[in-house]
């Protein structure tokens, strides 16, 4: 078996603190290790197309969106996980870039939604297409059921932190 960074931190805390429980240590850090190499991934994806992974992440939120006419920020705020300060730079950038505008509702004049343009909705159609044959491309080395196993694993974990949310 390959010997990764990870284990040779744990290989010196074996050393410094023989009884040390380093297995979460181990687990942690690999996930951490593998979330770096996905994002500067995934990063370099969407820099092809002149967006952050964040911005990626608001166009990918709206053209899934089961509501078509757009979504208001705090329906954005709720399915991105953000403070509502990044929330508004994102916005910006892209209103800048003229991938989404900014409508207000007709029912309601103080309410607002952000919705794609149609330069928004190709864009994200051109981009999703690459972004998900790179997540394939990412998890190429794994079998089917090391994924689903390794998927099933992780919402199970992830599912502890939503929960106390």
């Amino acid at each position: 078996m390959v010997l990764d960074r990870v284990d040779v931190v744990i290989q010196q805390w074996k050393i410094e603190k023989p009884l040390l429980d380093t297995e979460p240590m181990a687990l942690i850090g690999r996930l951490l290790r593998v979330n770096k190499h996905l994002e500067t991934s995934m990063a370099k994806c969407h820099q092809k197309f002149g967006l952050t992974l964040g911005e990626f992440d608001v166009l990918a939120t709206l053209k899934r969106s089961a509501n078509h006419d757009g979504l208001t920020p705090s329906e954005l705020l709720e399915a991105l996980l953000l403070t509502s300060g990044a929330m508004t730079n994102r916005l910006a950038k892209l209103e800048s870039k003229k991938l989404i505008v900014r409508v207000q509702s007709e029912h309601d004049k103080r309410s607002v939604f952000v919705a794609l343009t149609a330069q928004g909705h190709a864009l994200i159609d051109r981009i999703i297409e690459e972004h998900v044959q790179l997540q394939q491309t990412l998890v190429a080395s794994l079998t089917q059921t090391e994924k689903q196993v390794l998927n099933n694993s992780l919402k199970t974990w992830l599912a502890d932190f939503e929960q106390a949310d």
